[in-house]
């Protein structure tokens, strides 16, 4: 008997001595794998830039001293948080996942970190309020997400000197000059609240740091270290792509995330690497055209454009991270809770066609957007048109159409009979109602009609 369990224990070795080592790219598909199913996740700006309330980076555009900024610390008393509330509205809209503001641009932290005495517990608001959203988000269910600052303007050894990318509200004022400042102590002092936010808050899904530009970047963060020991520490963690790097190379550098970060704009096209694979990424979009609250700001977008926007990300293989900023004393601002409402509804009766799916096999249509899972094509109808909608190159590979909302089925089929010279023979046609007039057929709905429709194996 003990000599069989030797030999069991040697094949067993030997089987994997010759098991080929997992590639990064592997590794990397592997843990994104939740991430690009979820593929909708909130963003919250929320700050003491909350109070003077013209956005997140008020103290660099105002040029602000930290005697002046303080006076938001020591008014900082969000008298009406409640993330509890915060966790049901993003779970209402259809979203799989959040990422907040432990520490932004102006150094301020909203967690009770031992390193700093710039944080939300030393504030009226008396506690620490990270803990509060994480405990409230997992009890919906949700992923959780630590967006970090790199930058960071109240520690008094960050580079405030003119140079490239250093962004500092003190750059260039007399009396403030990088002589005094050790950069390297505020290195460590990073390194130290990341790992109190990545041992001190259970699991956390994602850490979204932010921002590398020119000479601020890379190793200036001793950024394979962190990274080393932000995985170390949470196995299953992903991370965005800005402390530097490039994702894009076949064999990126250890520091370059596991997703690309897009912000304010929507990549023409799904992104790959130069083998031509597919790389996970994330569009950060304002829901108006401020991060921070900002009081003044009501550009904001609606429903339609929300849905459409989250179509056009999943149609290209990416997600997207809808930002919120709420108010001083702690309301997500009520436009916003009802464009996520309204954006919750729709989900609600076609979220099968964002969850899980990704890019389709088949070119972008003319009337909308595709998106697939598996065997499952969803058609995306943005435009009202006149007559019937063609499905190019779809005749003889569909088994069902369906509208995806109700699961009532689509008639397909052309109309007019006879061959017309103007229609491709490969073209599939599709009608709401099976004996139309001859004029304008109305989509059900104007954001965004889905059809499931199932290809033939």
């Amino acid at each position: 008997m003990k000599n069989c369990k030797i030999c069991i224990l040697l094949l067993f070795i030997i089987t994997t001595l010759q098991m080929p080592a997992q590639s990064t790219y592997e590794l990397r598909q592997q843990r994104t794998e939740w991430f690009s199913d979820a593929r909708f996740g909130m963003f919250i700006h929320w700050g003491l830039y909350a109070i003077p309330s013209r956005g997140e980076w008020v103290k660099f555009q105002e040029k602000m001293t930290e005697e002046q900024y303080d006076e938001y610390f020591e008014a900082f008393n969000p008298v009406d948080y409640n993330p509890a509330e915060w966790a049901k509205l993003a779970k209402a809209a259809g979203m799989k996942y959040a990422v907040i503001t432990t520490k932004h641009h102006d150094g301020f932290c909203l967690f009770d970190s031992k390193f700093t005495e710039y944080k939300a517990t030393n504030t009226p608001a008396g506690r620490d309020l990270i803990r509060e959203f994480v405990d409230a988000f997992r009890a919906e269910g949700l992923k959780v997400g630590f967006y970090y600052s790199l930058l960071d303007w109240h520690h008094p050894d960050y580079r405030v000197d003119k140079g490239d990318c250093v962004i500092h509200p003190m750059t260039g004022v007399k009396g403030y000059a990088d002589k005094n400042r050790d950069f390297s102590k505020y290195v460590q002092y990073m390194h130290n609240q990341t790992r109190e936010l990545l041992t001190n808050y259970g699991e956390i899904d994602i850490m979204w740091f932010d921002f590398s530009c020119g000479e601020m970047t890379g190793e200036i963060w001793e950024a394979t270290k962190l990274v080393k020991m932000t995985r170390e520490l949470q196995p299953g963690i992903i991370i965005d792509n800005r402390l530097g790097g490039n994702l894009k190379k076949a064999d990126p550098e250890v520091y370059a995330g596991d997703f690309e970060g897009p912000e304010q704009i929507i990549p023409r096209q799904p992104i790959l690497d130069e083998l031509g694979r597919p790389i996970p990424w994330e569009a950060c979009i304002t829901l108006n055209n401020n991060w921070g609250y900002a009081a003044n700001d009501d550009e904001y977008k609606d429903a339609e454009v929300v849905i459409k926007t989250l179509v056009n990300c999943v149609s290209k293989g990416g997600n997207l991270l809808l930002n919120v900023g709420p108010d001083a004393k702690g309301n997500i601002p009520e436009e916003s809770v009802k464009v996520l409402k309204e954006t919750g509804k729709w989900m609600d009766k076609n979220g099968a066609s964002i969850y899980n799916c990704g890019a389709a096999d088949y070119p972008k249509p003319e009337w909308g957007r595709y998106t697939q899972k598996d065997n499952t094509l969803y058609a995306h109808i943005f435009d009202q048109s006149i007559g019937q909608i063609c499905l190019p190159g779809l005749k003889g590979k569909v088994s069902s159409v369906k509208l995806l909302s109700d699961e009532s089925e689509m008639f397909t089929g052309d109309f007019w009979h006879g061959k017309r010279s103007y229609i491709d023979e490969t073209d599939l046609f599709i009608n709401f109602i099976k004996d139309p007039p001859q004029n304008t057929m109305i989509i059900p709905d104007r954001r965004s009609t889905v059809l499931k429709i199932e290809l033939v194996k």
